[in-house]
Parts: C-alpha cells; sequence; structure tokens
C-alpha cells in the first residue's frame, strides 16, 4: 500500500474538476466520494452532479472545502493538501468502506484530521478506480488556524505499513541502506531517445538506463576484484570511464570515484558523471573497500592463495559449492542478522562471479538471480566488517577464483556446475527464513526470487563448467504457459 504525497497547490477546484473528470486517458471509472470530514453531509449528497456537457460540477463541493479558507486567520499561499494511496497490484479489490477506513486513518496519522477533532481540516476521498484513492484537504482548520502538516510523508508511509497488516494486504517494506538508486523518469527517457530502442534488457522492453549499465558493471567488477587497484583497472578495461577524487590534504590518497559511459554526455558535450553512491549506497569507495578486507581462509584449501597462483586447479565448481554449503550452515545456525549480512553479501558476490564467467556481459538467468541476491543482502541495521567473518572472506576469494578460472576453461565437470547452481538456491533460502524470522520483508521476497530462479535453470548436457573461449554457456528453462492457458486453469 503506497501513499504518495503530492506538491501542494491552491486550486482545489481544479483538482476536483479532475480527479471526478475522465481522466488523462478516459482511465476514470465512477468517481465518487467514499469519505468526508466529520460534519460532512451524508455523502451521495457530496457527490458532484453532471453538467448538460457530461462534465462534473464541483461548485458546491470546493465552496465547501474553501470556506475554511475563506474566514481563516492568515492562510498560506497553497492550502491544497493531496495524496493517492494505491495497492500492490496482486492485492484484492477492497470495498468503498474499506476505503473510506483507510482514509480516515491516514488523515488522522498525517494529523490534519484527528479522530474525534471536530475543529480538523475539512478533507475527502475520491475513488475513481479499484485499486487507489484520493485525499483531498485544504489546510485551514474549520477554527480558522492553519494546520501544517509535519512530516506528513514519514507518518503516511507508517500509516499504510500498519493497514497493510491489518487488512492482510501485500506488505510493503524498506530496501535496506545498501539499496540501489533507480533511474528517474527523465534519464529513462533520455536512455531511450538516445538508444532509439537498442539498449533494452534481454527479452525485455524496458530501457536500460546508463545508471543501471553502470551499477551493474561496478557491482560486477568489485565482486571479482582483489582491491582498488585492480577495481579501477577493471572498471576502465571494460570500457567504462573512471574519475578519481583526491584529498584536498594528500593528493596521492583517493577518497571517493565517478564512473560514466564515454557515450553519455550532457548537452554542452560533458560525460555525466555518478558516484558509486549514485549507483547504490553499498558501491561507495569505503563500502567496497570494506569488501577487499575479509579474512582469507586458513592456509590448505586457501582459495585467495589459489587465486593468485599462475595455475589454476580442476573443479572450481564443486570447491565453490563446498565453500557455500559451509556458509549456508554457518548462516543458518548464526543468531546474529549482521552476521548473515556479511556472509549474504560475499555469497552475492560468488553468484555475480560465476554469472559473469558463465554468461558473459550479455547477462542471463544467473545474471537476474545475482541481481536479487544482491537485494536480499540489504541490511537494515548494517553489517558486521567483512574481516570479522571468515566464511565472507572464504566466499570472496572463491569469487576471485571463479573469475580467474574463467576462462582457463579447466572445469570440465557439468555436474558440478549443475551442483553449485542448487548449492547457491539452497543458500539463498536459507537466507530468506532468516530474513522472515527477523521481519525483513523486501530482503525475504528478494532471497526466495533468487532461490526459484536458480532452481528454475539447469546447465544442458555436456556443458563446462567454465566459459570456453568467450562462448556462452546455453541454460535453458521450463517453458512457461501463456497467460491464456493459466486463466482457463483457474476456471
Amino acid at each position: 500500500m503506497i501513499p504518495a504525497v503530492h506538491p501542494r497547490g491552491s486550486n482545489v477546484g481544479g483538482l476536483l474538476r479532475y480527479l471526478f473528470g475522465p481522466g488523462k486517458r478516459e482511465e476514470h471509472l465512477h468517481p465518487r466520494v467514499v469519505a468526508a470530514w466529520d460534519g460532512a453531509d451524508p455523502l451521495p449528497n457530496l457527490q458532484p452532479p453532471r453538467l448538460p456537457g457530461g462534465g462534473p460540477d464541483v461548485r458546491r463541493l470546493t465552496q465547501l472545502l474553501e470556506q475554511p479558507v475563506r474566514i481563516g486567520f492568515r492562510p498560506p499561499a497553497k492550502t491544497v493538501w493531496h495524496c493517492s494511496i494505491r495497492t500492490h497490484p496482486t492485492d484484492r479489490t477492497l470495498s468503498d468502506g474499506q476505503w473510506a477506513h483507510i482514509a480516515a486513518e491516514v488523515i488522522a496519522a498525517v494529523e490534519l484530521a484527528p479522530h474525534g477533532d471536530l475543529d480538523a481540516v475539512r478533507w475527502l476521498a475520491v475513488r475513481h478506480n479499484d485499486d487507489h484513492v484520493h485525499l483531498v484537504a485544504t489546510l485551514v482548520r474549520q477554527d480558522r488556524r492553519t494546520a501544517w502538516p509535519w512530516q506528513d510523508k514519514r507518518k503516511a508511509q507508517a500509516a499504510c505499513r500498519d493497514l497493510e497488516e491489518r487488512y492482510g494486504v501485500y506488505r510493503v517494506a524498506v530496501a535496506g541502506p545498501g539499496a540501489r538508486r533507480w533511474p528517474g523518469a527523465a534519464e529513462l527517457n533520455k536512455a531511450a531517445r538516445l538508444a532509439g530502442g537498442s539498449k533494452r534488457t534481454a527479452g525485455t522492453h524496458r530501457v536500460v538506463a546508463p545508471r543501471e549499465q553502470l551499477r551493474r558493471q561496478v557491482r560486477e567488477t568489485a565482486a571479482i576484484a582483489a582491491d582498488e587497484h585492480e577495481f579501477f583497472a577493471r572498471l576502465t578495461a571494460a570500457g567504462a570511464q573512471v574519475r578519481l577524487r583526491r584529498s584536498s590534504r594528500d593528493a596521492d590518497e583517493v577518497t571517493g570515484y565517478a564512473v560514466g559511459l564515454p557515450g553519455h554526455r550532457t548537452a554542452t558535450g560533458e560525460v555525466v558523471w555518478y558516484g558509486g553512491g549514485r549507483l547504490a549506497a553499498d558501491l561507495t569507495l569505503p563500502q567496497l573497500r570494506s569488501r577487499w578486507t575479509g579474512t582469507p581462509p586458513p592456509m590448505g584449501g586457501n582459495a585467495a592463495r589459489i587465486a593468485a597462483a599462475a595455475s589454476f586447479p580442476l573443479n572450481v565448481s564443486r570447491r565453490a559449492a563446498e565453500t557455500v554449503r559451509d556458509a549456508t550452515t554457518v548462516i543458518a545456525a548464526s543468531p546474529s542478522p549482521a552476521v548473515a549480512s556479511a556472509i549474504a553479501y560475499a555469497a552475492a558476490d560468488l553468484l555475480t562471479a560465476t554469472a559473469q564467467a558463465w554468461e558473459g556481459r550479455s547477462g542471463g538467468p544467473l545474471t537476474e538471480a545475482a541481481e536479487w541476491l544482491d537485494r536480499a543482502a540489504h541490511e537494515l541495521r548494517g553489517r558486521i566488517s567483512a574481516r570479522r567473518v571468515s566464511q565472507a572472506g572464504h566466499l570472496r576469494a572463491m569469487a576471485r577464483l571463479v573469475a580467474k578460472t574463467s576462462t582457463a576453461s579447466r572445469d570440465e565437470d557439468a555436474t558440478a556446475a549443475t551442483q553449485l547452481v542448487y548449492t547457491l538456491a539452497a543458500f539463498a533460502e536459507n537466507l530468506a527464513d532468516l530474513c522472515e524470522a527477523v521481519d525483513r520483508l523486501q530482503q525475504t521476497r528478494a532471497a526466495r526470487e533468487a532461490a526459484g530462479r536458480l532452481r528454475a535453470y539447469v546447465p544442458q548436457s555436456g556443458l563446462t563448467g567454465a566459459r570456453v573461449a568467450g562462448t556462452r554457456h546455453a541454460w535453458h528453462r521450463e517453458p512457461e504457459r501463456s497467460s491464456r492457458q493459466q486463466r482457463g486453469q483457474h476456471r
């Protein structure tokens, strides 16, 4: 249940004409008032009549809402407060009475019309579709005082989190501090215009913005780099432009970085730069440095030592699967979410390295699964340092080993490759259970999505465990039923 508090306005009549009108694309179906302020007329009397031309006559409703503003004591210039609340597409259709209760709870939570306050602002809720409702209020109370909403967005969000649980609808959760920064509409429109429809994700019609391209490239590079020098070298070799930010006191000290694409420029011809924090909160240079300081495994089966060697062992996939199994055991037994988060971040790096080695830059099912596992690793309370979690060091060392052996074509065991994928799926399932136990809903869904994608894909027979001479692995998926077949099953 998503509330969106819109910028304040001054023309309540224009807003009402839009809400009770047909909409920009004739999408407003049967617009009606479902709730109003305490002391208002019965709802049928508030419903705007239709003019001879078919449009809504909102003059009386506008006068009722503006009456406190006219007699108010020094009312502000912008007195119209507008909030829309939308449910998830998978939710059931709520009744008008249920929407009325939701609207009253939200308007009370933002302290515009607390329950039992007969002198509060005048407001109403307009519904013209099954999945959302609009709240409109004027910001002058009926006792002539101005109502100043404070932190109304945060309070509306908190009210909706409570209402989701009470109504049993899809529960929205914050993504965590490591979440990515999504491209805005302007970035997507510019990407579509410049790319001419070519930069789209495989198998979809979604435009891939430069920010998203760079975020994926930076994350994949960070997963296999051993330190920042290798990180910047790999980024440059991959075609990204890199700009280092240096300390004002010590020119040799690097304090940050920014990346850009050669063809992505401003109107004046300058490169559009994205700092690591503008891609995702966990891609800043200090956060990346914490990834590269993990404790390596003890001597013996030392993945870090092997990754640094000139020759590579056989059965890399089998070794990686054993490392993941050990990490799964630890994450299931650990009572600390922070420890689990550190291990999960490292496991996401291993899956990212595996996807890059097997699928290349063009991506595929493993790349998508790695994206979901990376989302699942976002921790609300912060991660424990990687150097204090040996399993995180094991996994990241194995990620570097997988990356180094990707062109060596030494792992010939397709069964071991399949085993690694299923072991990572089991890890994702355990992570989902842990996230669910501590009520981290978004991480739970992301982990289950990663597990489902990993279990749905298996290598074809004869598949090698490492990419041979730059060719992509062939993967197959169970054929999906069409939407018509699915509808027929539920009839």
